[in-house]
């Protein structure tokens, strides 16, 4: 029932040998990582310590007992109201003979909970739990693969669906168009979307972060459009969800600029040759370059002002970030974005993007959608 996941807290013990003698989760990715179970941070103390000697266990409120019974941990330090929580924690890391050792906090945790770990192990040297589960976390199993997989296919199923609406699109304020993709990824299966959609048009397309506003799309609008939303994995027990994301830039009707066509097909080509560029062994930082001597050869090396890449897990932008000075090697089960762009000021803005997933002899893309810029 929690193989995934007991698997997952083997292997952040393994890691922990010769490193440190505990890391404390606190509500993040990494604890839904390590467990299947997924919470907002509160000013509650909800903190799972993984020692590399001993079991696993839970400082808990009372109230998420039932939930918490349904991960791998067995021992359970459940606090009522009215008790002090740092007297179950104290007794957690007795228990555990960490006074003294090196312990790694969740490179999220709040300070309140970090000053109360300090309070209970003021011998403790400390640092970050990223330094075990940073590359734990970067290459992702087959039941991570397969969730990424799903939320690559629904992003591709509402791409083609705006798409096909072509000139009827014309009209609408980019803020309804971002509501109606929201909407489709809501019916065709999605959970929340993965972050602010993006609808920009026109001029707006130049800013690659644009907030979707009353702007009316209209003919000849270059029209950049991102999105994508959480699904779950498919797990026996658990919340943990992954997101999808790609971006298309699609012109719904009317002739676009005069220079636009010309700067889509240098983005497309920049975008393919990176990808071709993706194999096992290549250094991160690579990609970056790949896709950004395509668009400097153009003469538009200025106009691409982003990184090419961000890593995509249970979070939509994690490591390995595809710049130029990575020299991590790429391995099979890594997965990120390749989405180069270029954005020339008041004029308009073009970016392509599809997840990738290092195989152990390339890559797979997880999107298939039509990346032309016309709509039909």
């Amino acid at each position: 029932m929690h193989d995934p996941f007991q698997q997952r807290l083997a292997a952040c013990r393994r890691r922990l040998d010769g490193v440190a003698d505990a890391v404390v989760c606190f509500p993040s990715p990494n604890l839904t990582y390590v467990t299947g179970f997924e919470e907002s941070p509160s000013e509650r103390h909800l903190l799972l310590v993984v020692p590399r000697e001993g079991a696993p266990a839970f400082v808990a409120p009372a109230m998420y007992g039932e939930q918490l019974a349904e991960t791998p941990v067995e021992d359970l330090r459940l606090w009522e109201d009215g008790d002090d929580p740092v007297d179950a924690l104290a007794a957690v890391v007795a228990d555990r003979d960490l006074a003294g050792g090196r312990v790694l906090v969740d490179d999220r945790m709040w300070a309140l909970f970090t000053q109360d770990l300090r309070r209970v192990l003021p011998d403790a040297e400390f640092g970050l739990a990223s330094e075990v589960l940073a590359d734990l976390r970067l290459r992702k199993d087959e039941v991570e693969l397969d969730a990424l997989r799903r939320a690559g296919e629904l992003a591709d199923r509402v791409s083609r669906e705006i798409r096909a609406r072509g000139a009827d699109v014309v009209g609408t304020t980019e803020a309804e168009l971002a509501a109606e993709i929201e909407r489709l990824l809501s019916a065709y299966g999605g959970g929340d979307p993965a972050f602010e959609t993006i609808v920009a048009a026109g001029p707006n397309g130049a800013r690659p972060h644009h907030h979707p506003g009353d702007r009316e799309i209209e003919a000849g609008d270059p029209v950049v459009l991102d999105f994508g939303a959480f699904v779950g994995a498919d797990l026996d027990s658990g919340t943990a969800r992954y997101p999808g994301d790609q971006t298309r830039t699609v012109v719904f009707d009317g002739d676009p600029p005069a220079e636009y066509e010309r700067v889509h097909e240098v983005v497309a080509e920049a975008q393919a040759a990176a990808v071709r560029a993706v194999e096992p062994g290549v250094p991160v930082g690579e990609i970056d370059r790949v896709a950004r001597e395509v668009i400097e050869e153009a003469g538009y090396g200025d106009a691409f002002v982003h990184r090419t890449g961000h890593g995509v897990g249970l979070e939509v932008h994690e490591p390995p970030y595809v710049v130029a000075d990575e020299d991590r090697e790429l391995e099979p089960g890594m997965v990120f974005s390749v989405e180069p762009g270029i954005y020339l000021a008041s004029e308009f803005g073009v970016r392509i993007e599809d997840l990738v997933a290092v195989t152990e002899d390339g890559c797979e893309r997880l999107n298939d959608s039509p990346r032309g810029w016309r709509a039909e």
